[in-house]
C-alpha cells in the first residue's frame, strides 16, 4: 500500500508565497513522474505541474514563471514553491505520483489534498 501526504497549504495574501510538500510512503520500489493538480470550487481538477524522475518539468501556462516544482528522490518527496500568488490560485491542491510498488505493480497514487486560499 502507498500513501501520499501533503502539507504546507494555508492562507496567503496576493503576491505572497507558499510551499507545498508531498511525501510518499509504503512499499515503494521506485517513483516515476510526480505532479501537482488543483481543483477550485465549481471547477474541474487541472494540472499545475509535473516532474519526471530525471527532473524534467512541465507547467500549466497559468503558473509558469510563478510556481516551481522540484523533488527529492531520496526522500520520495515532491515540492511546489508558489510565488506571486493570485486569488485565482485558490484551490485544493493534490499531489500525484506514478509508483512501482513491491510485486512490480504500477500505482497512480493521490494525496488527500491541501487547501490553498489566496486573499486579495
Amino acid at each position: 500500500q502507498v500513501h501520499l501526504v501533503e502539507s504546507g497549504g494555508g492562507l496567503a495574501q496576493a503576491g505572497g508565497s507558499l510551499r507545498l510538500s508531498c511525501a510518499a510512503s509504503g512499499s515503494i520500489l521506485s517513483i516515476n513522474a510526480m505532479g501537482w493538480y488543483r481543483q477550485a470550487p465549481g471547477k474541474q481538477r487541472e494540472l499545475v505541474a509535473t516532474i519526471t524522475s530525471g527532473g524534467s518539468t512541465n507547467y500549466a501556462n497559468s503558473v509558469k514563471g510563478r510556481f516551481t516544482i522540484s523533488r527529492d528522490n531520496a526522500k520520495n518527496t515532491v515540492y511546489l514553491q508558489m510565488n506571486s500568488l493570485k486569488p485565482e490560485d485558490t484551490a485544493v491542491y493534490y499531489c500525484n505520483a506514478d509508483i512501482w510498488v513491491v510485486g512490480m505493480l504500477k500505482v497512480k497514487a493521490w494525496g488527500q489534498g491541501t487547501l490553498v486560499t489566496v486573499s486579495s
